[in-house]
């Protein structure tokens, strides 16, 4: 399946002190590592952005929020709007161990649906997940009504949920969506990179998960 990559690089580490997407994980910048990782499995990567400049040794297409100032879902706007494939995998940039398996089997998963979103203890993954232009106008409503949580449009779409059981044959999920926010779990993401920490992201407030969707919501 044609698609494109699209990764998030425009929060504000407010809780981590500097730019988070620069700061090393194993032997790169975390922004490296996902860069790399996607481009594994698309050909095209988009990274959205309003520090065009700091990332322009990339070598990927950069663009800006089109309303900015709205968080994620302002990015996810932006960058589906600058995608030219009708499917698109939008990745947070600290996500260092995304698995390129996972994601294929994700796009294998996508025709006939608008989103396809991974699902775990009951909560969607919303900055791991597949997402159809055809998102981009209920996105766009959302943000004029001053709407800002990423799943607030997933019940008018077509959904497909992806369970743990799937997940976890191509993934260690705690691995795969361990995303990284502070100091703390920074020091966690290097011990997984190095091989240790093994169970870093197991329990409530380590090892922070982007489950940042509703558990009534249901998928197919």
């Amino acid at each position: 399946m044609q698609a494109t990559g699209i990764i998030l690089a425009g929060g504000k580490s407010s809780r981590m002190g500097t730019n988070k997407a620069f700061l090393q994980v194993g032997s790169r910048p975390m922004i490296d590592i996902v860069v790399l990782n996607l481009k594994k499995v698309f050909s095209k990567v988009i990274l959205v952005t309003n520090d065009v400049a700091a990332y322009e040794y990339l070598g990927v297409k950069l663009v800006k929020d089109v309303i900015p100032g709205m968080g994620p879902l302002s990015g996810m706007h932006a960058g589906l709007l600058a995608s030219g494939d009708w499917y698109n995998f939008i990745i947070a940039c600290d996500m260092p161990f995304l698995e390129p398996a996972l994601i294929r089997f994700m796009l294998g998963k996508a025709e006939g649906y608008d989103i396809v979103a991974p699902r775990i203890e009951g909560y969607f993954q919303p900055l791991h997940a597949v997402y159809a232009r055809s998102c981009i106008e209920p996105i766009q409503e959302c943000l004029k009504q001053n709407i800002t949580k990423i799943v607030a449009f997933y019940p008018q779409m077509r959904l497909l949920a992806i369970e743990e059981e799937d997940l976890r044959r191509f993934t260690d999920i705690r691995r795969t969506f361990f995303n990284i926010n502070t100091p703390e779990e920074l020091q966690q993401a290097r011990l997984l990179a190095k091989g240790g920490g093994r169970n870093a992201g197991t329990g409530k407030g380590a090892g922070s998960f982007t489950g940042c969707g509703e558990a009534g919501l249901t998928g197919g």
